[in-house]
């Protein structure tokens, strides 16, 4: 099975996620690209400038490498997996937002602990 096939659905690929952001920096660093795409996406409906769609990307990703290629030391799971990772992002930028990461987290920690 290649790397590509690994994961067949987003609840088998949600543990491998959260153990791609262990660092919380990380995870701050994607809360933080997050949040300002969604403040982006805000702007450009209010003000129908659609070509500043563009920086979406740019905002939420470069936050985002920054912690897996600095603080992590990894690859970022985008390049492999884009729309799960996407998810994966709005996931964690929820849990965070109701302050139930660090429960998500030590919840697949024990998941793991198990098999």
């Amino acid at each position: 099975m290649s790397s590509h096939d690994r994961f067949q659905s987003f609840t088998e690929f949600w543990p491998y996620y959260v153990g791609e952001h262990s660092h919380s920096g990380c995870r701050w660093l994607h809360f933080i690209g997050t949040t300002l795409v969604i403040g982006l996406v805000g702007y450009i409906i209010y003000a129908q400038n659609w070509w500043l769609l563009l920086l979406a990307p740019v905002v939420g990703y470069g936050f985002a490498w920054v912690g897996h290629f600095g603080l992590e030391k990894n690859r970022p799971a985008t390049f492999t997996y884009p729309l799960w990772s996407l998810i994966g992002d709005f996931k964690m930028w929820g849990l965070m937002v109701t302050g139930q990461m660090n429960a998500e987290i030590a919840r697949i920690h024990t998941l793991a602990q198990s098999r």
